[in-house]
């Protein structure tokens, strides 16, 4: 498979995300040269403590996105976004789209469409208890697949673990250190219309702190 790398972005400093759009609040800092994100807000607010933070750029459909994660407190969820745009096409940004905030509700059932992968899950009893990456697709909150997590909890993180997400025609395949976690192909119709290019976004649940470096977006 050809790729043509489109977009990179070390995410270690500042000055790397100035054109970036926070939704919600968020406390952003760079204290290793890694991007590491963390609630502004007291996770007692429940939805209002969550927030998004998009990068500006507009992607083409065919896509490998690439990054390194690593989790440094938990409970908490970590989940990229991808292939967002306005429900009727829009670019994520039109002002005549509902303003988001960072509350779920607002990114599978308002006026976007999506996916989203859910690829740190440790919020829930039963989420800490059995390890899965979820993708789900909106609009509507579709749970199309899952696979298992292979990322341990906070405590024995060593290191960052690369992750990557391919779009490609019909297909997502979503790895974590090569390793292949899972395949969804989308007919179109169950889960609503094919999704093309857009932008993509990182979505941290409170308390959880993850740090983020290495973006790179290809072309395929």
């Amino acid at each position: 498979m050809e790729e043509k790398l489109i977009y990179e972005n070390p995410l270690s400093c500042e000055e790397d995300i100035k054109d970036f759009v926070l939704e919600g609040k968020a406390q952003i800092t760079f204290p290793e040269g890694k991007m590491r994100m963390e609630n502004a807000m007291s996770a007692n607010e429940g939805q209002k403590a969550n927030y998004v933070l998009w990068c500006p750029v507009d992607f083409p459909s065919d896509v490998k996105i690439e990054w390194e994660f690593r989790p440094l407190r938990e409970p908490g969820l970590s989940i990229l976004f991808f292939a967002a745009r306005g429900r009727n096409g829009e670019d994520l940004f039109d002002p005549r789209l509902q303003p988001r905030t960072g509350e779920y509700p607002l990114y599978h059932h308002g006026d976007m469409n999506a996916f989203h992968v859910s690829y740190f899950r440790r919020k829930e009893k039963d989420e800490r208890a059995f390890h899965t990456c979820n993708l789900r697709k909106s609009y509507g909150f579709y749970l199309t697949v899952q696979g298992g997590d292979p990322i341990p909890n906070v405590e024995d993180v060593t290191a960052p673990y690369k992750i990557c997400v391919v779009k490609k025609g019909n297909v997502v395949v979503f790895s974590i250190e090569d390793l292949e976690i899972f395949r969804f192909m989308d007919d179109g119709v169950t889960y609503g219309p094919l999704l093309g290019g857009g932008k993509i976004g990182f979505r941290q649940l409170a308390p959880m702190i993850g740090e983020y470096s290495n973006l790179k977006v290809y072309a395929l």
